[in-house]
C-alpha cells in the first residue's frame, strides 16, 4: 500500500491526482488497483479531466444538492459539517481501476482520478493498493 498525502485549499475541491495514483501504481503487477480515501468528510471519483471546469461544476453542484443551510442535527462545537457527511457519501470513499498487462492504469481516454476535499481545507490521505 502507498499513501498519498494531500493538500486542499478550498472547503469544497476537487482535485485532479491521476499522476500521483499513477506514480503510486507504476511498477505494479496484479489485476487492478484500489484508490481510498479514509475521511468521513472527503471520498474519490472517476470523472472527465480534459476541462478543468467539469472540476468545478461538481463542487458547485455538490454544494446545491446538499446545502449548508439545512437544519442539520449534527452539529459539534468547531465541527458544523454535516453537509460534508453527506457529500461524501454521494461521491463514495473508493474506486477500483483495473490495471492493463504494462502496468498502467486502465483508464478511458478522458477519464481522470479526482480526490474530492468535503470539508477544507486540510491534508488528506489517500491510500493506493494493488489488487491481485
Amino acid at each position: 500500500m502507498r499513501e498519498l498525502r494531500i493538500t486542499t485549499d478550498r472547503h469544497t475541491q476537487l482535485l485532479d491526482i491521476t499522476p500521483e495514483v499513477r506514480e503510486a501504481a507504476r511498477g505494479a503487477s496484479g489485476a487492478a488497483i484500489l484508490v481510498y480515501v479514509p475521511h468521513t468528510t472527503a471520498g474519490v471519483t472517476i470523472n472527465e479531466h480534459a476541462d478543468p471546469m467539469v472540476a468545478r461544476d461538481f463542487e458547485l453542484a455538490l454544494e446545491q444538492l446538499v446545502p449548508a443551510g439545512w437544519p442539520w442535527r449534527h452539529i459539534e462545537e468547531g465541527e458544523e459539517n454535516a453537509p460534508s457527511h453527506i457529500r461524501a457519501a454521494l461521491m463514495g470513499p473508493q474506486v477500483v481501476i483495473p490495471l492493463r498487462p504494462d502496468g498502467e492504469l486502465a483508464l478511458g481516454t478522458w477519464q481522470g482520478v479526482f480526490f474530492c476535499e468535503l470539508d477544507g481545507p486540510r491534508t488528506r490521505s489517500v491510500y493506493v493498493t494493488v489488487l491481485q
